[in-house]
């Protein structure tokens, strides 16, 4: 069964951090593109961060220069390191798993998401 667990998250002030943490098991994710979407209330979920099985990042916008993604596809596990947090970063966190666009079988895979609550 695939599985991926979030944790990290909670209550922090404006300007603090946290670190997320997305354990992927149930079966081999080596090249897999792993990436953090969030969903604030009220709001659709949207992308926050990805990272490739070859390492390459990208970002949105509004994390640039304050978020940071990394992790080992292999090993099945991708952390976000969350700095200078805003109120407006508050929202459901989730981890997603997917095969990159250029393989024949396409899966995606998410986790159950860890809430982070900025207050200012």
């Amino acid at each position: 069964q695939v599985q991926l667990v979030e944790s990290g998250g909670g209550l922090v002030q404006a300007g603090g951090s946290l670190r997320l943490s997305c354990v992927a098991s149930g079966r081999s994710f080596s090249g897999y593109v792993f990436g953090w979407f969030r969903q604030g209330p009220g709001t659709q979920r949207e992308f926050v961060a990805t990272i490739s099985g070859g390492g390459f990042t990208d970002y949105a916008d509004s994390v640039k220069g304050r978020f940071t993604i990394s992790g080992d596809s292999a090993q099945g596990t991708v952390y976000l390191q969350m700095n200078s947090l805003k109120p407006e970063d508050t929202a459901v966190y989730y981890c997603r798993a997917r095969t990159p666009t250029t393989w024949i079988s396409q899966n995606a895979y998410w986790g159950q998401g860890t809430q982070v609550t900025v207050s200012s």
